[in-house]
């Protein structure tokens, strides 16, 4: 099935940009399996390289990106997360991991010129879209993005973390994800992949925006996790649909 354009989906997702939603997991989670690709080097001064996938349940092209996902969720140089979209909701199949917050993301990111509203979709570091599963493109731009040192530090302290300028600041949103590093499998009963069991993983629950960072040195509280077993991580991106300046796990 061709992928929804950008006015498709802009008409299908309607007033679903102002929502925000808590996704439920419903699925059957297993044990995470081990990366299955070796990490980069990483330069001095770099913060892990974030990826973004945005994809859902419903669209039969999305399974070998989720692929790719999934075989490098676990290295120690990246964040790889998983965002479902809702504007495949109406077509056969509800993404039980999907939320209006999440396809609102993908928007800003086409609206500021990074890809287009298209299942699957990686976004690298804020900057570079990857649009379908090519594996070789997701992997050098991967490679330019880890070859670039941060623009900001992020230091946790206790259940606060503190944003610090490097260079000339640059005012940023500080973002808090959370995120399941389990890999979950997902039973689809209709829609384009009816019959097939999706395997899932760091499939974001929580993205909630800790405050804006003007550059000068800040601090942020972290509210605590509603399940103990996700993983979070700290995003400080520049604008709406901007460049990722750093990244770190908490």
């Amino acid at each position: 099935m061709p992928r929804p354009s950008l006015a498709a989906t802009l008409m299908l997702i309607g007033s679903a940009f102002a929502a925000t939603a808590a996704v439920i997991l419903t699925s059957t989670a297993a044990p995470a399996a081990p990366a299955a690709a070796p990490a980069a080097a990483t330069p001095a001064g770099a913060s892990p390289v974030v990826i973004e996938l945005f994809h859902s349940q419903g669209c039969s092209s999305c399974p070998p990106a989720e692929a790719d996902l999934n075989a490098i969720a676990g290295r120690s140089d990246l964040i790889a997360l998983s965002f479902a979209v809702t504007y495949w909701d109406r077509l056969g199949w509800k993404d039980t991991f999907a939320a209006p917050q999440f396809t609102d993301r993908q928007v800003a990111y086409a609206r500021a010129g990074r890809g287009e509203v298209a299942t699957p979709e990686f976004i690298v570091n804020g900057t570079d879209a990857v649009v379908g599963a090519d594996r070789r493109a997701l992997h050098d731009s991967v490679a330019r993005a880890a070859a670039t040192a941060a623009r900001a530090t992020i230091a946790v302290h206790g259940a606060t973390v503190q944003i610090g300028a490097v260079g000339a600041p640059q005012p940023a949103t500080i973002w808090l994800v959370r995120y399941d590093p389990r890999t979950i499998d997902v039973p689809v009963g209709a829609g384009e992949n009816a019959g097939r069991t999706l395997a899932q993983r760091n499939v974001v629950r929580d993205l909630v925006r800790l405050g804006e960072w003007r550059g000068n040195s800040a601090s942020f509280a972290l509210p605590p996790a509603r399940d103990p077993g996700l993983m979070t991580a700290v995003l400080v991106q520049q604008g709406a649909g901007g460049p990722i300046l750093a990244a770190r796990k908490v």
